[in-house]
């Protein structure tokens, strides 16, 4: 119980919430000891089924397509002042279900957090991926990333998130162009080239614009063009959506948001780097569904 409303609440409002429940006087000094305990037991129990290749899917779902995710955030930390947390998301998609038009909601997920760099993150990730038979890859262009993804999984399919490619295309035309009008024009003519696989078409496009002096928009081009066309395969919409696959990484951003920020970036907050990582463990334990791996925890230590 201690470690369930510690992951959930400031330790503080935990006593509070225990007081309330329970009717039992613990302060959140403990609350934290404990939370860090058993986060900390988590951390060393994936590091050791990492080590003996354990399987973390279910046989029967690793023939089934997966999503994978990955994005980063940033933390406060007393150590180092603003950290990134690299989190993973890993789901089926079967278990993304359309509950009204457009709106889906995705019922089982697999979490991997990592705060620090990305070769830790990647192994922890990597211990969900490799058993998977089909998985599909959504993620914005971090180079780090894609690498990786070409070096280990050169068979999966890669999907460059649509929402940030028409993000560097909107902030570059509200920079180039000096009517509104003119600009929401260019961008919706190149976003429907974009949703038809002519990718291509929408970088001579922008390399057909008379050029300006302006040094900064001759940067913002450049940096556009390079960034579309270091992805042009990853572009394909059209062909990914007649598969039926998504094309944005909107369930990454709203993980951050859940797992992340609702419980270790509120006001006023500053952690040790340790101290953010275990109460992660804990969140992505309580949001994974397998809140069961803390209870047997617990029974051990009883």
């Amino acid at each position: 119980m201690i470690c369930y409303v510690g992951q959930n609440e400031v330790f503080e409002e935990s006593a509070e919430t225990i007081k309330r429940l329970r009717g039992v006087e613990i302060n959140g000094k403990q609350i934290e000891r404990v939370c860090h305990h058993y986060g900390e037991e988590l951390e060393e129990e994936l590091e050791q089924a990492i080590i003996v290749g354990e399987d973390p899917i279910p046989i029967e779902k690793r023939e089934q397509v997966h999503y994978a995710m990955a994005d980063g955030s940033m933390v406060l930390t007393r150590e180092e002042k603003w950290k990134e947390v690299k989190l993973g998301r890993i789901f089926s998609a079967r278990d993304n279900v359309e509950v009204s038009q457009g709106h889906g909601v995705i019922t089982q997920s697999h979490y991997v957090a990592h705060l620090g760099g990305h070769e830790d993150f990647l192994k922890k990730f990597e211990h969900y991926l490799d058993c998977l038979l089909n998985v599909v890859f959504i993620a914005d262009g971090a180079k780090w990333f894609w690498n990786w993804v070409e070096a280990f999984y050169p068979h999966a399919i890669q999907i460059l998130d649509f929402f940030h490619v028409k993000e560097h295309l909107c902030q570059y035309a509200q920079l180039y162009f000096k009517e509104v009008d003119e600009a929401k024009k260019w961008i919706n003519d190149q976003t429907e080239l974009l949703l038809v696989d002519k990718a291509g078409e929408v970088i001579n496009n922008i390399i057909l614009l008379p050029k300006s002096r302006n040094k900064k928009e001759k940067q913002a081009r450049d940096n556009l063009i390079g960034y579309y066309q270091d992805n042009l395969k990853r572009m394909q919409y059209k062909t990914f959506k007649e598969k039926g696959l998504l094309i944005g990484s909107g369930a990454i951003e709203s993980a951050h948001r859940n797992i992340i920020q609702q419980r270790v970036k509120l006001s006023g907050q500053r952690w040790t780097k340790e101290g953010v990582q275990k109460i992660i463990n804990l969140r992505m334990a309580n949001k994974s569904n397998s809140w069961n791996q803390v209870v047997e925890l617990t029974k051990k230590a009883a």
